[in-house]
């Protein structure tokens, strides 16, 4: 019996990495991780796109590169060069094609630098690049917080203050049950609010704000 139950399980997580490689929205209640590591150098992940928030100036430049202190393998999603340095871009790196409504996103992320901004962090229940949740930690303001982005315009939704280092991994993950979401660092839950302004499935991705050049590895959506 636990022989056919490993089976199973195996099976699953087979059939919902080949449903997320081929763009498509993943089983229900299963847990899919893209790692990066069947990416090719340079290239982002198929089925995401680059594109920002209120542009100004060039896109950023996003892309699978080599990092040997990556949490798992030895390849990350980075934003390598934001290409301007206006504080009121926001870098979008996302996925219209994983739909998600309710359920977890964990990922890992190193800010590596950023004078204007720093850090980042995960979107979900994405419309497009103008409407969307964030949950970001910013290590030159020492804060986690979510926002709303609507229509192009961010609204603070809660807000809690720590101190963690840059150039290191650390573990953010975004809960969303209902109107309820809760955010988590490192394991630690440090915020949670109730807000209705997105309640369909939308696109999930990855942010940075202004010239934050960020690093992200291990990027897993599971839905309920």
């Amino acid at each position: 019996m636990k022989s056919l139950e490993w089976f199973v399980g195996i099976t699953v997580l087979f059939v919902s990495t080949i449903v997320w490689a081929q763009g498509k929205q993943p089983l229900a209640k299963k847990a899919v991780t893209l790692s990066f590591e069947n990416v090719a150098v340079g290239e982002i992940p198929a089925n995401w796109k680059v594109e920002a928030t209120n542009q100004h100036g060039p896109l950023a430049t996003w892309q699978v590169v080599k990092d040997s202190t990556a949490p798992s393998g030895k390849r990350v999603l980075a934003l390598t060069n934001p290409n301007h340095n206006y504080g009121g871009s926001f870098n979008l790196c996302w996925t219209d094609k994983v739909r998600f409504l309710n359920g977890t996103i964990t990922v890992h992320f190193k800010a590596n630098s950023g004078k204007e901004d720093e850090g980042g962090g995960i979107i979900w229940r994405a419309k497009d690049k103008n409407n969307y949740y964030i949950a970001r930690y910013n290590p030159l303001e020492d804060n986690f917080r979510i926002y709303h982005i609507k229509d192009g315009v961010r609204r603070m939704l809660a807000s809690s203050r720590l101190k963690l280092a840059a150039h290191v991994w650390h573990t953010m993950k975004i809960v969303q049950d209902g109107n309820r979401m809760s955010c988590y660092l490192n394991g630690k839950k440090y915020l949670e609010v109730k807000d209705k302004t997105f309640t369909k499935p939308g696109g999930v991705g990855l942010w940075t704000k202004a010239d934050a050049a960020t690093s992200f590895d291990d990027f897993s959506v599971q839905t309920k």
